[in-house]
């Protein structure tokens, strides 16, 4: 029970106040559609428009690994469109212990650009894009170093089935180690703006074990608010190197 009333707190207070800000910002801002693909790891094969500005937000976001938890809130990734083919992208967590120890991690940069439109842009055939970037130094002691990141992703539909594929590799921010990346995303429509969504991806480090694990969420589009996207997922890692559960709260909005 102690814990539990902690980690509520942390929660509460460090999540909260951020929240209503950026919701009331959303509202005054009159959105217009989102595009982004929360509460993914991997990504999709588009970008934001030319000239807007495209905000993921992880409200909450929780991981159990080897019986400690951790929670992140916020998890924020800005996009903005250069063009209607190319968009830049940063992103952040904030995590925080059980202990009310908080750290800056996961900062990134990134370039998406569209290569080929397809299903995603109201085309026929597979969209194509790529990605790439910087893994920029975390507050994580040993995580100083400058990395780099390089995905390449496919996006179609098959019937009612939408799907993702990534394939990428980089090297980390640690000691410069490579890595290698995949991620496999389908969504299928249940009803008139639910979509029930899954996830395969993982992460390899070159001479130590996979980080593997599975995804299951809904996505939300209410039409009381159509240009809010809302999003639950629960994770289960499926090696030994990925956390045992996690879970994710979010929403998606852009101006």
């Amino acid at each position: 029970m102690e814990y539990l009333i902690r980690a509520c707190n942390i929660v509460m207070s460090m999540a909260l106040w951020p929240l209503r800000r950026l919701l009331f910002c959303a509202l005054l801002l009159l959105p217009v559609p989102a595009l982004a693909y929360r509460p993914f790891v991997s990504t999709d094969a588009d970008v934001a428009a030319a000239g807007e500005l495209e905000i993921e937000l992880g409200y909450f976001n929780w991981k159990r690994a080897e019986d400690e938890n951790a929670y992140v809130t916020p998890q924020l990734v800005f996009n903005y469109g250069l063009t209607d083919t190319l968009e830049l992208i940063a992103e952040f967590d904030l995590e925080h212990d059980l202990d009310g120890n908080s750290q800056f991690v996961d900062p990134g940069l990134f370039l998406k650009m569209v290569l080929k439109q397809g299903v995603l842009q109201d085309r026929q055939g597979v969209s194509f894009a790529v990605e790439g970037g910087l893994l920029l130094p975390s507050a994580i002691e040993g995580e100083h170093q400058t990395g780099f990141e390089a995905i390449g992703i496919l996006s179609g539909s098959l019937d009612s089935v939408t799907w993702h594929l990534n394939l990428g590799a980089g090297v980390d921010r640690i000691d410069g180690t490579a890595f290698g990346l995949w991620g496999v995303i389908l969504e299928y429509p249940v009803s008139e703006g639910l979509r029930l969504v899954t996830e395969f991806n993982g992460e390899s480090l070159r001479s130590e074990g996979a980080e593997n694990s599975v995804l299951l969420g809904v996505v939300w589009e209410p039409s009381s608010l159509p240009d809010l996207i809302l999003d639950l997922g629960i994770r289960r890692g499926t090696s030994r190197a990925a956390a045992d559960w996690g879970a994710t709260l979010g929403l998606t909005f852009s101006f």
